[in-house]
């Protein structure tokens, strides 16, 4: 499971903190480990979870 900085903050954790509207210096409030240079990882997540996302091919229903 990928995790911000090797530290057990998982990916999907800090995107759903970002999806529900905290801002990176919220979600650092709330990990007192993390450190500030650690929100460049918060944005790498987000990218990652982009990337993941991007990689799926869903199937689209036919238009009725």
């Amino acid at each position: 499971m990928p995790c911000i900085r090797g530290l057990r903050v998982p990916v999907a954790t800090v995107v759903g903190m970002v999806a529900d509207g905290m801002t990176p210096e919220e979600i650092l409030a709330d990990f007192p480990y993390l450190e500030h240079d650690d929100i460049a990882d918060i944005a790498a997540a987000l990218r990652y979870a982009a990337e993941a996302v991007r990689e799926r091919e869903l199937p689209l229903r036919p238009v009725r």
